[in-house]
């Protein structure tokens, strides 16, 4: 509320008063700020409490840029990043990391919330202050921006291989934030403040391994190593240029619409549905000029099909402003010809093609043979060329073809790791995360379904609402609104932390070796990541989208700067002005990301799609007319098609096009037709179990070192035997008689018992 931001206000103009004496803190010389800054450091290693906090605060006001004595939102950020840097030269992260420690391990805060009815923001002052401090200090020196001096740029990189090196207590500043998540999910400490946790998580995974822009130049740099052909395009500026396909019509539409047609009244509504999320004016790529083909088509009309406006989401549908001066033609925007994508082939799908069409003309099979092409038509003869001149050889493939090298070569040597490894970034977390993986993915995975809007809310779940609920429950009708929408702001924060942290994770262990991450993403088929995120989409995904949680005069930093309006129910109602929720967007294109990782080319996974019935619920995602979000949608209907059977398909054909236009072609790739089903019910099982089996033989073989395994080779050679030096303690010399006789010649041998061990 605007008197508790006064209040705060308030409490650091009296340090700014004790402390500096009057003066502003914009006037001190660099030296003077960090003498001060100096003493805040000296004042976090006292005993009491309530003094730490205070300091700690007085560290979070200048993070937060000294609000106080700016006068504008871009000196608040000025200062704040100015003194970020000042903070982190002077090793302010390194003592409030060691105090953010002693709070996890405060086992007397963690039983006394864990006996406690009711959990407020009161149990979590201390860890949300310094959570704040360092999510401020991470995002800050993270974001590179144009005015950057050297030193900056130089201490980016310094903080960036700090958090991702294995400084902190031997592991990485991710594995302790991991930690956190684990304890509180396991209810042992209900008090932890999971949003600012999960954030402050989220952003240090971007800062030390890259985001996507940084992993598809690591993508390229690796194939340039790797000897590979480079990348047909870049994908992130194909998805960048893509444009919105206009939603199918959904059942309900069409009987609506033949209702108005017998009623004589034609629906002469511009299309309303969801023109505000496309960044251009432009006209549908999927309708025709012609209107011949109109007249021929009369279930593509605008006025119909997609002039209709569902029933649930009547109470969300924002009018579009009112629409530009008509153009001359010649400004018209032209569309490039051609697909998007170009298409790719495997090399397995070469061998099954020829496989195919040598059993067809000669009778029979070379095995892995794709060059010899003796006895074949000529159109087979063009049809391989074109597929060979499409090949594409992923890094996954290289990396598992190694492994299996390296698996057949020394198969008694499992364990004893004789591969270099090269230590990146992502490799150093794996290797933290390894010990613990499934408990770090079950607890992402139940912070993300209580989060869910359509969970429903049950007496024995998590409470994520710790940092958020007020020590007294609101009274008032505004206070309820406000609670309210803080509530369901805090959830969709969490979801979007949990989301872009677990595809970040696929990504980078995808791109550092394939296995990596086939054992997480196996690991998140295990806790039915896949159920759970349908039931995500299983909701009325156009209010989602346009859901409105969020109170612009609370945004900071404006609220510290300008001056206070007057909340009423009214205006808390009304939202924003924004008609879409950007937040909420980028959560679902996240969790439809990570669903296509983990079921891409794995048919026991695209069969549990199937079952759940995710068509319907995926159709009904297309309503949001964005073209990122309704490409993955459709790779998802694609890789399933096949499955649903010819009466979907030919039910869909809007969507079949839809998919055919966007989203990349494989060659030989029956996926609108589905005549061979190439895999069948009973060998799914099979699948997944020789995955764990490979992904078992890879972490045996590259981590397990200390493991005492049967294929461990034993010394039988008496000489080098012998021949070792043993170091024996000093006391060991005084008492070897004593030894001798007690442990050699006094112990009977039963040599023929020995013998028939053997």
């Amino acid at each position: 509320s605007s008197q508790t931001l006064e209040a705060f206000g308030r409490y650091f103009t009296n340090i700014q008063r004790e402390v500096l004496k009057g003066r502003r803190w914009m006037e001190l010389s660099l030296e003077e700020q960090r003498v001060y800054v100096m003493r805040l450091l000296d004042a976090l290693e006292v005993t009491d409490r309530d003094k730490r906090l205070k300091v700690a605060r007085a560290i979070l006001y200048l993070a937060q840029g000294v609000f106080d004595e700016c006068d504008t939102e871009a000196d608040v950020l000025y200062w704040s990043r100015h003194n970020v840097f000042l903070l982190y030269d002077m090793g302010i992260f390194t003592a409030l990391l060691e105090l953010l420690s002693m709070e996890i391990d405060n086992n007397q805060a963690c039983s006394s919330a864990v006996r406690k009815p009711a959990i407020s923001l009161a149990d979590s002052t201390e860890l949300r202050v310094l959570l704040s401090i360092m999510y401020l200090m991470v995002e800050t020196i993270r974001v590179e921006t144009e005015g950057d001096s050297p030193e900056r740029k130089a201490a980016r990189e310094a903080f960036k291989t700090e958090l991702g090196s294995p400084l902190y207590n031997g592991e990485p500043f991710a594995l302790l934030l991991f930690t956190m998540v684990t304890k509180f999910c396991s209810m042992n400490a209900p008090h932890f403040p999971m949003k600012k946790v999960l954030l402050l998580l989220w952003k240090t995974i971007l800062f030390t391994l890259g985001g996507f822009e940084e992993l598809q130049e690591m993508k390229v740099r690796m194939r340039e190593q790797l000897n590979l052909s480079p990348l047909p395009e870049d994908s992130i500026k194909v998805v960048r240029q893509m444009r919105a396909a206009s939603p199918p019509a959904s059942a309900m539409e069409l009987i609506e619409q033949q209702q108005q047609q017998k009623r004589g009244r034609r629906s002469r509504r511009p299309l309303v549905k969801q023109d505000s999320l496309d960044t251009y004016n432009e006209r549908d790529p999927f309708k025709n000029d012609d209107a011949r083909d109109e007249e021929d088509d009369p279930e593509d009309v605008d006025s119909g099909i997609e002039g209709e406006v569902d029933p649930l989401d009547r109470d969300v549908i924002i009018q579009p402003p009112p629409p530009p001066p008509l153009r001359p033609p010649t400004e018209r925007v032209s569309f490039p010809r051609g697909l998007p994508w170009a298409p790719k082939v495997r090399e397995k799908d070469i061998e099954h093609f020829l496989e195919t069409s040598r059993n067809k003309f000669i009778g029979f099979t070379l095995g892995n043979d794709i060059d010899t092409l003796v006895g074949l038509p000529r159109p087979i003869h063009e049809s391989v060329k074109t597929l060979k001149q499409h090949k594409y050889v992923s890094i996954a493939e290289v990396q598992i073809k190694r492994e299996e090298e390296c698996q057949s070569e020394s198969p008694l040597l499992i364990g004893q790791g004789e591969e270099e490894v090269e230590e990146t970034p992502a490799e150093i977390l794996y290797l933290g995360m390894l010990p613990s993986l499934s408990q770090y993915v079950i607890a992402l995975l139940k912070l993300l379904l209580a989060a869910a809007p359509t969970s429903k809310a049950k007496t024995d779940s998590i409470n994520i609402l710790a940092d958020v609920l007020p020590e007294e429950m609101p009274i008032t009708v505004l206070q309820s609104m406000k609670l309210g929408i803080d509530v369901n702001r805090h959830k969709e924060i969490i979801v979007k932390a949990i989301s872009a942290l677990l595809l970040l994770l696929l990504k980078h262990f995808k791109l550092n070796h394939i296995y990596q991450f086939e054992y997480v993403a196996q690991h998140l088929v295990f806790a039915n990541c896949i159920p759970l995120i349908l039931k995500f989409f299983n909701q009325n995904i156009m209010s989602y989208i346009s859901a409105k949680n969020s109170i612009c005069a609370l945004d900071f930093p404006h609220c510290v700067v300008h001056e206070m309006p007057e909340l009423t129910a009214e205006s808390l109602e009304a939202g924003d002005s924004n008609q879409f929720c950007w937040r909420n967007l980028f959560s679902c294109i996240n969790l439809l990301r990570i669903l296509n990782k983990i079921t891409k080319w794995k048919h026991s996974r695209t069969m549990m799609l199937v079952v759940f019935k995710s068509a319907p619920i995926l159709k009904r995602a297309l309503k949001v007319k964005q073209a990122m979000m309704q490409l993955y949608v459709l790779k998802l209907l694609k890789i399933q098609t096949k499955y649903l059977g010819r009466q979907w398909r030919k039910s869909n054909m809007k969507t079949m096009s839809a998919i055919y236009q966007k989203v990349r072609h494989r060659l030989n790739d029956d996926w609108a037709y589905g005549n061979d089903i190439d895999a069948r019910p009973w060998d799914f099982q099979a699948e997944e179990c020789a995955l764990r089996e490979c992904i078992e033989k890879f972490n045996t073989r590259r981590y397990d070192k200390n493991q005492n395994s049967d294929f461990t080779p034993v010394d039988n050679c008496l000489q080098s035997v012998l021949g070792q030096r043993v170091d024996l303690p000093e006391d060991f010399h005084y008492s070897y008689e004593m030894w001798l006789e007690r442990e050699v010649f006094s112990q009977p041998i039963q040599w023929e018992g020995l013998l028939q061990a053997q």
